[in-house]
């Protein structure tokens, strides 16, 4: 195996350090979260931080960069309270990373790609059309992490849409059949398969 001790890692070229940095933690989530600005200009970004934090109440995070430059789903979320996270599936991943390209704030992200903005029912953002997963999220707090200059953004699911044919007798949302993608890195991306789902595990006894 290769070894890497921290001073080795320091002393890496920039680019082989954030690959193998960014992709030493596993297979990240892969999302689009929408949002639009209190004068309705909408925006969408590829997001691989969203995390669940807990199932009562429903609550997931994602962790954002320094807003040191603009960042404009964080000046909307935090405007306007509210935003949607979208799971990217295979038909649309080229335009879904091309989301991390900077774009002026008047440009929409939705008017450069393929990806459409979709409203329902009286919820301010905008969720990305035919996404197998959509959700509705309230922005709730912000945690600033100081040891690595980031911060974590909590939010709770308000409303959650699921495609039928993805969505089990038990609840479970099987990913695979919606071909959700994942991401390995920065700019990697794969569909993972269903392999097995296993019941509830409890101690063996102890001889």
């Amino acid at each position: 195996m290769q070894f890497f001790n921290k001073q080795d890692i320091n002393s890496l070229n920039k680019i082989y350090r954030i690959n193998l940095i960014n992709s030493c933690s596993g297979f990240k989530s892969a999302n689009l979260l929408g949002s639009i600005s209190t004068d309705g200009k909408t925006n969408v970004a590829v997001f691989s931080s969203v995390t669940h934090l807990g199932s009562n109440p429903p609550t997931l995070g994602f962790v954002l960069r320094p807003t040191t430059v603009p960042r404009n789903t964080h000046r909307n979320l935090k405007e306007t309270g509210y935003f949607t996270i979208n799971h990217i599936w295979e038909d649309v991943i080229e335009d879904a990373h091309h989301t991390s390209a900077k774009y002026p704030d008047d440009i929409s992200e939705f008017d450069m790609t393929v990806l459409e903005p979709e409203f329902k029912g009286d919820f301010k953002a905008p969720f990305v059309k035919n996404a197998p997963v959509q959700m509705a999220m309230k922005f709730v707090e912000e945690v600033y992490v100081p040891s690595n200059d980031v911060m974590l953004i909590v939010a709770q699911i308000q409303e959650l849409y699921v495609k039928n044919e993805i969505l089990q007798e038990d609840g479970l949302i099987n990913l695979s059949k919606g071909n959700v993608a994942t991401i390995n890195g920065l700019d990697t991306y794969a569909i993972p398969k269903f392999k097995k789902q296993l019941s509830y595990q409890r101690p063996k006894p102890i001889k």
